[in-house]
C-alpha cells in the first residue's frame, strides 16, 4: 500500500508538539533531500526522527530521542498498515516536560498513525491489458457493460471499426461474446501494474 499524496498532521502532548511528515518516495537520497527540507523549514526543534520504507530498505532514526523511543514505534507503525515507498518525519518541539518511554512511544507512534489515517492511499495490482474491435453498432452495449463492471477503459479509437483496450484481473471473454453474438474476440496484450486509491 502507498499513499497517493504527502500528508503532514500535529498533535501536542504535555506541551510538546509532535508534527509528522508523510512523503512518498522510492528514492533513499531524496528522502534525505526531503529531511534537509524540513530541517530548514523548523530550525528550532528539537529532534527530527524518521522511518522509511523504500525498497528493500526498512529503516528507523531516533535522532537524540531515547532508543527504541521514537524511529522503531513510528516505523512499526508503517508495517502494521503494510505500506511501500514512504519516508516519515516525525518534528519535535519539546515543551519541558518529560513524557518517560512509554509517552514517547505513544506519541510518536499515534502521531504516525493520525497521518496515516488522514491519508489516500492506493494499491498496486497486476491487471492484464486487453484489446477489442467492433461494430459502432455495440458502443451502447459495451460501454453499460464496462461502466456496469467497473473496468477501466485505457484506449478508444474509432475507425472503420471501433478498437478499445481495458484492463481486467479477470477473464471476460464470455461476457463479450455473449454480448457481440461472438463476434467479438479479445487478444491479451500483456500485463501490467495499475494503481487504484483504497
Amino acid at each position: 500500500m502507498r499513499i497517493m499524496e504527502d500528508v503532514t498532521n500535529t498533535i501536542e502532548i504535555k506541551k510538546s508538539k509532535f508534527i509528522t511528515y508523510l512523503h512518498r518516495t522510492n528514492d533513499e537520497q531524496e528522502a534525505k533531500e526531503f529531511l534537509k527540507q524540513i530541517k530548514k523549514s523548523h530550525p528550532q526543534a528539537r529532534h527530527y526522527c524518521t522511518a522509511m520504507i523504500i525498497g528493500n530498505i526498512v529503516r528507523s532514526n531516533d535522532d537524540g530521542e531515547p532508543s527504541q523511543t521514537a524511529g522503531h514505534p513510528m516505523l512499526d507503525v508503517l508495517l502494521h498498515n503494510q505500506m511501500e515507498d514512504i519516508f516519515v518525519v516525525v518534528v519535535r518541539y519539546f515543551g519541558g516536560i518529560k513524557l518517560g518511554t512509554g509517552g514517547l512511544v505513544r506519541a510518536y507512534s499515534s502521531s504516525v498513525k493520525e497521518a496515516l489515517d488522514k491519508a489516500t492511499k492506493s494499491e498496486t495490482k497486476l491487471l492484464e491489458e486487453y484489446t477489442i474491435t467492433f461494430g459502432y453498432d455495440l458502443i451502447g452495449k459495451l460501454d453499460a457493460y464496462f461502466r456496469t463492471h467497473q473496468i477501466e477503459i485505457t484506449l478508444k479509437d474509432y475507425n472503420e471499426q471501433v478498437t478499445y483496450q481495458y484492463l481486467t484481473d479477470h477473464d471476460i471473454t464470455s461476457d463479450l461474446k455473449e454480448l457481440s453474438n461472438g463476434s467479438i474476440q479479445p487478444i491479451s496484450i500483456g500485463q501490467i501494474e495499475w494503481e487504484t486509491p483504497i
